[in-house]
Formats: C-alpha cells, sequence, structure tokens
C-alpha cells in the first residue's frame, strides 16, 4: 500500500472531516496566538486560517461572531485591525490548555470534591449556568442539586462559582468513604455519573485518524503543512478531550483509549512544532516585526516539547 504523505493526509482529512471555521478560530487563538502575546493582525489571522479552506469572508464573520459572543475583542489601528483574547474570557482557555497539553498524572487519593446546590437556595438563573459549567468541567449530577467529582481543582471551581454567581449559594466539600461501612461499588457509580462510550469512541477515531502520521519523516514536512497539522491535531484531539470528565486512571475502563490518544497527540505535536513555529513567526512577522516569539509555557506543553 502507497504510504500517504503529508500534503495527501491534510488533502484527505480536510475533505472528510473539515473543521467549522468558528471552532477553528476558537483553536488557533488558544494553541497558536495565546503563547505569542494573545494578538494577532486580521491580515495574519486570515493567512493562518487560509490552508483549512477558511475564506476570507468566513474568517471575519468568525471572529467578528466570537467578539460578541465574549471570547475576543477588536482592536483598531487606522486601516488595519488586530483581535486579541479578551481577559475575562483567559480563565477559559487556560483551564482548556491546562486539560489538553498537562501530563496525564492524576492519582486518586479517594477523596471527592461535592457541590450542593439545594433548589430552593439557589436562582433559577445560577442553577441552570451552575450545572452547565460543572457538567462541562467533569462533575457527575448525583442527585437534584448534588455534584460530584473525584479529581476536582479546587481553585478552578472557585473561579467557576464567582463566574457563575454561585459562590454564595452553594456548599463545597470533600467527602471520603467511611471505613469499615459497605456502600455501593465504585464502578456503578461511575458507570451511572458518567456514560465514557462517547469519549471512548472518539479517542479511538483521533487514533484512527492520525495514526498514519507517525510513518512521516518531520524532516519531509514543510513548515506550513507542520502548523496545518499541529492545529488539526490539537483541534481533533480538543473536540474529544473537553468531553472527557478527566476521571482518576482507577475509576477508568481498563485499557483507556484516553492514554493512548494522549502519547499520539504528545508525540505528533513534538514532531512537527518546530517547523509550525518557523511558519507561525513568518506570517505573524509579516504584519509585525515584532511579534513575539513563543512564551516559556508553550515550551512546557505535553511534559516539555525540547
Amino acid at each position: 500500500m502507497k504510504q500517504l504523505t503529508s500534503t495527501e493526509w491534510i488533502a484527505d482529512f480536510l475533505s472528510s472531516d473539515p473543521p467549522r471555521s468558528k471552532s477553528l478560530v476558537v483553536t488557533i487563538f488558544g494553541d497558536t496566538v495565546a503563547p505569542h502575546g494573545g494578538t494577532v493582525w486580521l491580515g495574519s489571522l486570515i493567512e493562518l486560517a487560509a490552508p483549512f479552506g477558511v475564506n476570507d469572508r468566513l474568517l471575519r464573520t468568525s471572529v467578528f461572531r466570537l467578539a460578541q459572543e465574549g471570547w475576543l475583542v477588536a482592536n483598531r489601528d487606522r486601516r488595519r485591525s488586530s483581535y486579541s483574547i479578551l481577559p475575562q474570557a483567559l480563565p477559559r482557555f487556560e483551564r482548556a490548555n491546562r486539560r489538553i497539553y498537562a501530563p496525564l498524572e492524576i492519582q486518586w487519593d479517594g477523596t471527592w470534591t461535592l457541590v450542593m446546590a439545594a433548589g430552593g437556595m439557589v436562582d433559577a438563573p445560577v442553577r441552570a449556568a451552575l450545572r452547565k459549567e460543572l457538567l462541562w468541567e467533569g462533575y457527575a449530577q448525583l442527585s437534584a442539586g448534588l455534584f460530584g467529582h473525584p479529581a476536582s481543582d479546587g481553585a478552578v471551581l472557585d473561579e467557576l462559582l464567582g463566574r457563575t454567581g454561585a459562590r454564595h449559594q452553594v456548599f463545597a466539600c470533600s467527602a471520603s468513604a467511611l471505613p469499615n461501612v459497605q456502600g455501593r461499588a465504585l464502578p456503578e457509580l461511575v458507570a451511572d455519573g458518567w456514560d465514557l462510550s462517547d469519549v471512548s469512541a472518539g479517542y479511538e477515531q483521533f487514533i484512527a485518524q492520525f495514526s498514519p502520521l507517525l510513518e512521516l519523516a518531520p524532516e519531509s514536512i514543510a513548515p506550513e503543512q507542520a502548523f496545518v497539522i499541529r492545529t488539526l491535531l490539537i483541534h481533533a484531539y480538543r473536540r474529544v478531550q473537553l468531553h472527557d470528565p478527566m476521571l482518576p486512571v482507577e475509576l477508568l475502563p481498563d485499557p483507556w483509549p484516553g492514554a493512548r490518544a494522549y502519547e499520539l497527540a504528545r508525540t505528533l505535536y513534538r514532531a512537527v512544532q518546530d517547523a509550525a513555529e518557523q511558519h507561525v513567526m513568518a506570517v505573524m512577522r509579516r504584519e509585525d516585526e515584532q511579534a513575539p516569539a513563543a512564551d516559556a509555557a508553550f515550551y512546557q506543553r505535553f511534559g516539555g516539547l525540547r
């Protein structure tokens, strides 16, 4: 069987599973623009998005809508425009980045984080916003007004409660099983609280889509192609991983495809990142000679890129 080239793989991917333009722009801002200062000229953004089949009109519509939704802010400089990540949206980008790039090192000590939001104590709009955000963070609704997660980040929860206006309307605590008290088996509780079938299938699809790239020699991939591969890699991985409740390994099915997907994403990201950054800097510095190189945090992704 003839081995695909990077050009053929990209063309095949974009024809079979093209990313939606607005979602792609979010990926480009999170993966590429954020470590380069968080701001990009519109002309550079148009050039970065072009290889994905996103034309000028679609790109402008996407950034306009993202600005309306509170993700980006537009800046004018005479005839030119740039877009920046809105400061209020930075925590959401940072949370997503921690989930996507952080090494899989969750070790469970048996402690659960519980959020109690009794219906009569929480205003309806706050309750709806809180439920949406907690589920997005991987919490399960264990019963009416009770949410739980076995590996929650306290700082993330506190920021979430503040953002939804629920901080003084709910009670959050840590809990663990009582010794010598027989209770329901944990696998049953996990199966009821989290349906992992779609996440597992998503990871398997990701692995099938991107594994062929392991056969390509990094030096055979041109800088623009490397950028496209890196962006599609994170776009596809993010699409699955942000629906993953990030349960401790002790509570996951064995084997868990999320672990293989992470290793694949890390391997491919490391392989193409140098060439991808060459393309990013060339594009950004055509509009701004002072465009900053990627910050130090960028090189800590996936446990270290260098």
